[in-house]
């Protein structure tokens, strides 16, 4: 079996009493299996210049990291992934800035990468790269000279050709892409798109909206859709037993018997929470009846903090929650708990566990694991209700939760007092039909399949059978 090589943004280094959550159970079981080796960034910034590798073992597991220098942080990071990739690719254009400088550092970034990975190769790797922070990666190692397979996964949405095309080096990064043996997204839709960009970048008609395979002179690279899911089993068990501990039992006292509602979601503008409290202070105005028997949780930890547009969005949901409970708010009631901060995530899914109803309306998403793990931490015998936004990818999976659009505040007030009223019958057969297709698209499935194309590429490139017309840059 191969050696499995992980390449990501930040690296999960294995802590004491650390509990592992959603990308990163997927990783390390899939490399636990195979071993391997994990490459990524510490989370720290250089003191000065470039600064070597740092390589450390953990159970046949190679952690090797590295820090950020000063523009690397500021022009590729900050920058080009955050500021220029993240709201393309969410289709938030008016976020979007392009700066040459920062594309170059981007590219410098890969480049700098691929030099520190190639030695530590073996030839029967598999090499995994995850999201957008790495397009020009399998470029900069094909040309150093690598020769393993090379598989690249989207966790973002990828936007339409004509989204894309605001960048004005897109051609060059999807040509950069193409580098890649397997490229794999969360939906159909991301998938149809990225075909769907190269044929119009190209000028190319015959690339179907199907496609699944596409020839770049004579280099062909397959196309794949791999929904990444939970630890099913996982969440259900931390849940249960978190149920136990003290923060859930507070968290519980303190509702004084009121029903709870959840949100968990990093403070992120493409989140949708400023729409989600104005929908919650409408289903309020809506629903007198509902005013002082529900609690609204909203867990959301500080995201890109020192990014103006998250300081933007945080200054404007404190004063909708400051609106909201002012309005509504009683001498033992406050309608919304807004918290900026982490919680372990064995408390989270037991919070979840806990909460009637769970609010996950995103503006646009890849996937949402935390409306997965929404689900799989219910109680089978009295579960609670899934409120989804429509522009999340999970909305492909379960569209046994209620759906809605997650600009519509009258839409989801109403998708609120109906989860709140909905018929314990129902909520079963809603909750059953959602855990029969976590269980089928789990983590394990994720990363399983994705590994076994990845795998075939290098078998499939004299017997593809639908191949695209040949194109050239």
């Amino acid at each position: 079996m191969s050696r499995l090589v992980i390449v990501s943004n930040r690296v999960s280094l294995p802590r004491r009493n650390a509990a592992p959550g959603g990308l990163v159970v997927g990783v390390l079981a899939a490399m636990q299996r195979r071993g391997g080796l994990w490459f990524g960034w510490n989370g720290e910034r250089a003191v000065s210049g470039e600064q070597p590798a740092e390589e450390m073992q953990r159970n046949g597991i190679s952690y090797v990291t590295i820090e950020l220098d000063d523009t690397e942080y500021s022009d590729f990071y900050q920058g080009f992934c955050n500021g220029i990739l993240w709201p393309l690719f969410h289709y938030f254009l008016n976020g979007f800035h392009y700066s040459e400088q920062q594309f170059e550092a981007y590219l410098r970034f890969s480049q700098r990468v691929a030099r520190e990975l190639l030695p530590r190769l073996t030839p029967h790797d598999l090499i995994w790269v995850h999201d957008y922070h790495f397009l020009p990666l399998a470029q900069k190692l094909r040309e150093a000279g690598a020769t393993q397979p090379l598989g690249l996964f989207i966790h973002t949405p990828f936007p339409a050709a004509e989204v894309l095309r605001a960048l004005p080096v897109c051609g060059e990064l999807v040509q950069a892409m193409l580098a890649f043996d397997l490229i794999g997204f969360q939906t159909e839709s991301d998938l149809r798109a990225f075909a769907g960009s190269v044929a119009s970048l190209w000028g190319i008609e015959s690339i179907s909206a199907d496609a699944d395979m596409i020839e770049v002179g004579g280099h062909r690279t397959r196309l794949g859709v791999f929904p990444i899911g939970v630890d099913v089993d996982g969440v259900q068990q931390q849940a249960r037993e978190a149920q136990q501990g003290d923060a859930c039992r507070r968290m519980l006292a303190g509702l004084l018997g009121r029903k709870l509602m959840i949100g968990v979601d990093r403070l992120d503008y493409s989140k949708g929470l400023v729409e989600r409290f104005r929908a919650y202070e409408r289903f309020l105005e809506m629903h007198p009846d509902q005013q002082n028997r529900v609690t609204y949780l909203q867990i959301a930890p500080l995201s890109r903090a020192d990014v103006r547009a998250y300081s933007t969005i945080r200054r404007e949901l404190e004063q909708a929650a400051g609106r909201t409970n002012g309005r509504f708010a009683d001498t033992d009631w406050t309608p919304i708990r807004y918290l900026n901060r982490n919680f372990p995530h064995d408390v989270v899914v037991g919070f979840m566990r806990a909460a009637p109803v769970g609010l996950v309306t995103p503006l646009r998403d890849g996937m949402n694991l935390v409306a997965k793990e929404f689900v799989a931490a219910q109680d089978d015998d009295d579960p609670g209700v899934l409120i989804l936004s429509s522009m999340s990818g999970a909305a492909r999976e379960l569209d046994e939760a209620l759906l809605v659009n997650p600009y519509d505040t009258r839409g989801i007030a109403n998708a609120i007092d109906r989860a709140l009223n909905m018929p314990l019958a129902e909520r079963r057969e809603r909750h059953q039909a959602m855990m029969t297709t976590l269980r089928q698209n789990d983590v394990h499935a994720w990363h399983d399949r994705f590994l076994a194309a990845l795998a075939a590429t290098s078998r499939s490139q004299s017997s593809a059978t639908r191949v695209s017309k040949t194109i050239t840059a």
